[in-house]
């Protein structure tokens, strides 16, 4: 809110006769002496009483006193600046500082504008001054009429005013015109380097941040310690390991290890370029760390998928009693939802509200995210509808996490509801809506979507957008319109378009269309081993058990291995990762015989193992075993043995869940009554009472 700074007629002066009562300068009696309101008001009656008041210089002393040390005294400062009779450019630069410091920008902009009504002359420490301003404020148009009065002024090669024009240029987004106005410095000081740095950063351009930097080791140019955070962010954002790793270097040769801002922006570095090992290296050697480092560490595990690794650095974080952030939060609860964690990410939910923490839009869409990926949708709906302010990114995730939950209906209807609010859908949007109609099965409602991306929002379609419609046909049966489509793609398919055309060829038996999308995977990325594995299982699927062998052996000729089924179940916040057929979990004997127990009884209820999805070397009569002790079903036996009736299974699984375990889980669902939640590599199977969400098309 603006103070009112009314204008006082104008005094008569009086002649000065003061008692000197101040031995010497009284400057530093006022400035070290007011550290109270109290204190400010003693000395100014006595100013008053011995008339130094009347003395410029004094009175701005006690001016600086109020309007810049003492934190609470600017509308003090405010009645003593009335007081005087003809206020000096001092006296206004003074109190447009205090106006900045004090989170008045606007009130010091008022104040500018009164001193030039008043024909106040300007000097380089005003213009610098009121430019901070204009910066706080991101007031473009003021600051670019006060870059014309600063010519007028005769202050344009002043390096004080240059540095701070190059400030509020950058900060107002402009920074090509810092940069002309830097390029125009005959000479440049540390200072103008590093608002130049501060300029880049703070839009992104992370290239140019790079750029600048080895313009100025080439030009001799003096750096200091914040010239190197800059660029350490930069080298992070980049993954330019090579010149953070000379930075490290000269820090070290230089004796800057104990700048913990320094080794903060290390850590950052290291954990952004994957070297996360690294980073706790340093991470480790500090001996005092703040919220920031501990973010940086926690972010860089979730980052690298190192997730179980963030969650406990999180914990140790609380055990040393530093408060965590908004960043924090958001890295924990990204881990929390690769993991499938809801547990633990309910519990991180509980501990945003009890510190009071703003939901703010980032924090906010973390929560949705995490919610939508561990299944739990409707909390994703409470999360969303709390949200004071939301953006497209907010809706985004929430029609992605509808639509991987198998409401794709629910989602198109919130994507309908974006355009009644005028919200502009963006291209991530889309993929998320046609992610929607893919899942759904909503063939036609998906095509017309897809044109209307280019016709109504003027979105070009990307590769993902081209992949998105392949699987809304391909999933249809649709395989050879699928195949069409993409040799008809004006741009050129990459792996995944053709996987995905794989993928939908497994699921409808085309073994024509199969081959040809391998041929094609292979050329563009030849050791995938999930596409072998397809087209093998595709042969199964039809009787052809030489060409699925075959297939294998090519694999194995080749070098390709098939990363193993992973499934993950929280329980009591503690996460259980089973691989199939493994032992190694300690209470692997009991899970065997329930599994033994599970199985009787869905076959009871009408199940029958699929034998084409057994492991390929097992013998004819190991291979009702071998799918029998599959991940999921590992892990879900667990979850049955370990939790109480009723209560919701939730498992991650690593790869896509086959047709086999995909029956048993829904038979399972049946016969002990509980809803079991799956999510696979693609989207959700929510199970109850026999029927998954996917309604057997995924």
């Amino acid at each position: 809110m603006a103070v009112a700074l009314p204008l006082l007629p104008a005094r008569t002066s009086t002649a000065i006769t003061s008692t000197p009562l101040f031995s010497g300068n009284p400057r530093t009696l006022i400035l070290e002496q007011c550290k109270t309101i109290k204190d400010l008001n003693a000395i100014h009656a006595h100013l008053i009483k011995t008339r130094l008041f009347l003395k410029p210089r004094v009175a701005e002393n006690l001016l600086e006193s109020a309007a810049i040390l003492l934190p609470t005294s600017m509308e003090y400062a405010i009645s003593i600046f009335r007081q005087l009779d003809e206020p000096d450019s001092p006296a206004y630069n003074i109190m447009i500082r205090g106006f900045t410091l004090k989170q008045s920008p606007h009130d010091a902009l008022l104040l500018f504008k009164e001193m030039h009504e008043n024909h106040v002359q300007p000097d380089e420490f005003t213009f610098s001054c009121i430019l901070k301003a204009c910066s706080r404020l991101q007031a473009l148009s003021e600051g670019e009429q006060i870059h014309a009065l600063i010519f007028k002024c005769g202050f344009g090669s002043h390096g004080l005013v240059k540095n701070t024009l190059i400030h509020m240029y950058a900060n107002c987004g402009e920074v090509e015109v810092a940069r002309r106005v830097f390029d125009q410095m005959s000479e440049r000081n540390n200072r103008t380097w590093n608002s130049m740095f501060a300029g880049y950063t703070k839009v992104g351009y992370w290239e140019e941040v790079v750029k600048l930097f080895r313009d100025m080791l080439e030009l001799d140019a003096r750096f200091d310690e914040v010239t190197l955070v800059s660029v350490l962010t930069a080298c992070g954002r980049l993954a330019d390991l090579e010149l953070g790793e000379w930075i490290n270097k000269y820090i070290e040769e230089k004796g800057l290890k104990g700048n913990p801002t320094l080794i903060t922006s290390l850590v950052d570095m290291y954990a952004k370029c994957g070297q996360v090992d690294t980073a706790r290296q340093l991470f480790d050697q500090m001996g005092s760390r703040d919220v920031v480092v501990w973010s940086a560490m926690i972010s860089g595990y979730s980052q690298a998928r190192r997730c179980r690794e963030a969650i406990n650095l999180f914990h140790d974080m609380q055990k040393a009693n530093i408060d965590p952030n908004e960043v924090t939060m958001v890295s924990v609860l990204s881990s929390c939802a690769v993991l499938g964690a809801l547990e633990t990410g309910k519990w991180v939910h509980f501990f945003i509200k009890k510190k009071r923490m703003k939901l703010t839009v980032t924090l906010g869409t973390a929560l949705m995210d995490f919610y939508a990926k561990c299944g739990s949708v409707e909390s994703s709906m409470e999360v969303f509808e709390k949200m004071p302010v939301k953006n497209v990114l907010s809706w985004t995730v929430l029609i992605q996490g509808l639509a991987s939950n198998g409401q794709g209906k629910r989602a198109l209807e919130l994507f309908y509801l974006i355009l009644e609010n005028n919200v502009k859908p963006n291209d991530v949007t889309f993929i998320g809506v046609l992610s929607a109609c893919s899942h759904a099965g909503l063939v036609e409602e998906g095509r017309n979507l897809f044109v209307r991306m280019s016709r109504d929002f003027g979105i070009e379609p990307r590769i993902e957008h081209y992949g998105c419609m392949v699987d809304i046909l391909g999933r249809a049966g649709l395989i050879e319109e699928a195949y069409r489509f993409i040799k008809n793609m004006p741009i050129q398919p990459n792996a995944v378009i053709w996987r995905t055309l794989l993928a939908s060829c497994k699921v409808h038996k085309n073994v024509e269309i199969g081959e040809e999308s391998l041929k094609q995977i292979v050329v563009l990325e030849p050791t995938h081993s999930g596409d072998y594995i397809l087209l093998s299982n595709i042969y199964a699927s039809v009787g052809r058990w030489e060409d699925a062998l075959r297939v294998r052996v090519a694999m194995k000729e080749k070098g390709v291995k098939k990363p193993p089924g992973c499934s993950l179940i929280e329980l009591d916040g503690v996460i259980n990762e089973f691989f199939a057929e493994d032992n190694v979990h300690y209470q692997s004997e009991e899970i065997y015989n329930a599994i033994e127990d599970m199985m009787k009884q869905i076959k009871s209820a009408g199940y029958v193992p699929n034998t084409a999805e057994a492991r390929l070397d097992a013998e004819e009569d190991d291979k009702e075993s071998s799918v029998s002790h599959h991940s999921e079903k590992l892990a879900i036996a667990f979850g049955l043995m370990n939790s109480p009736p009723g209560t919701t299974i939730r498992i991650t699984k690593n790869l896509r869940v086959c047709t086999d375990c995909h029956n048993a889980t829904k038979i399972v669902s049946k016969v002990f009554n509980r809803e079991i939640v799956v999510r696979d590599r693609t989207r959700f199977h929510h199970f109850k009472g026999g029927s998954c969400s996917c309604n057997d098309y995924w």
